[in-house]
């Protein structure tokens, strides 16, 4: 305490009112405005290439807006079409039963015809005398016909099953492939969902053990304080016993610890210069490098301004 007490009394007498720490704080200062005006002229130079990166994010923003654009514009055809392909199957099931309806109808006018033909016929034969022949003229030409016919409805029963068969397969292989698809899209957010509930385990766990370390942590902390406390009030307890006891002996002790406490001022003051003078050689040398730093990165930007 008396070495303190002496020692801020010698740096006022030396130094006058300013300190040098102050003075330390003024030097620091400055150079920080002189680094800061630097720094400014470095900003100024390189706002061109800010704007330059901000035109290019704002291309990118405009491309990846006119993709997703067309994108929708796809997802919505492709919607689009899907519906005429529902709408196309429903016709074609349509038109198919009203084809069908009309050769039924045909068919049943043909066989009205017909049976109003043999009516004729059974009666012509039985004005007529020529039974036997006329009878099988009449079966033959009614083999013939019904031949004839049923060839037709057969080439016709060929023609639509074919056709119903192939548009089976096609429906069961375009089915098959929708429940592909949603089985992929199904597994993919599932392994998603189990990925992200994996990390969400593993990052709560990490919390926790967060928790608990910061805990002990603050305890080893306080109890660390504690100890420090009471070790510095020992300490302090028997630094002043041994006050006490020494102001005891009488004042020929306090004028030799005075006069110990002066030397010792003197040491630390000497070893405060020597430091005072080794700081200032540093901080010189420092500056002499920051200035050869400067110049270089100066050289460097000259030259890629001249190849820019």
């Amino acid at each position: 305490y008396l070495a303190r007490k002496f020692f801020y009394l010698w740096a006022k007498i030396t130094f006058g009112q300013v300190l040098p720490s102050k003075a330390r704080c003024l030097y620091d200062q400055k150079i920080l405005q002189k680094a800061f005006g630097e720094w400014k002229e470095q900003w100024t130079l390189c706002r061109e290439k800010k704007l330059s990166l901000r035109a290019d994010n704002h291309y990118r923003h405009l491309l990846l807006n006119l993709i997703f654009k067309a994108w929708r514009a796809y997802v919505c055809q492709q919607q689009g079409k899907r519906n005429k392909y529902y709408v196309a199957e429903s016709h074609a099931k349509r038109q198919t039963l009203l084809r069908t309806w009309q050769h039924w109808l045909v068919y049943v006018d043909v066989q009205r015809m017909k049976h109003g033909m043999q009516s004729v016929a059974l009666a012509f034969r039985k004005r007529s005398c020529l039974g036997f022949s006329w009878a099988v003229w009449r079966r033959q030409h009614y083999q013939k016909c019904s031949g004839h016919k049923m060839n037709i409805l057969a080439l016709q029963h060929w023609a639509q099953s074919l056709q119903f068969r192939a548009w089976l397969q096609w429906r069961e292989l375009y089915l098959h492939t929708q429940n592909e698809k949603q089985k992929e899209t199904r597994a993919v957010t599932h392994h998603q969902h189990w990925e992200l509930r994996r990390c969400m385990g593993a990052w709560l766990g990490y919390l926790n053990l967060h928790r608990v370390k910061k805990h002990q942590n603050e305890l080893a902390q306080e109890f660390h304080r504690s100890r420090m406390l009471r070790r510095c009030f020992s300490d302090w307890q028997l630094s002043w016993e041994c006050r006490r006891r020494i102001r005891a002996h009488g004042r020929d002790l306090e004028k030799q610890a005075a006069r110990i406490a002066l030397w010792r001022v003197f040491a630390h003051w000497k070893h405060y210069v020597v430091l005072c003078v080794e700081e200032a050689q540093q901080c010189e040398l420092a500056e002499k490098h920051y200035k050869c730093h400067l110049l270089v990165l100066q050289k460097y930007w000259n030259h890629w301004k001249s190849r820019l």
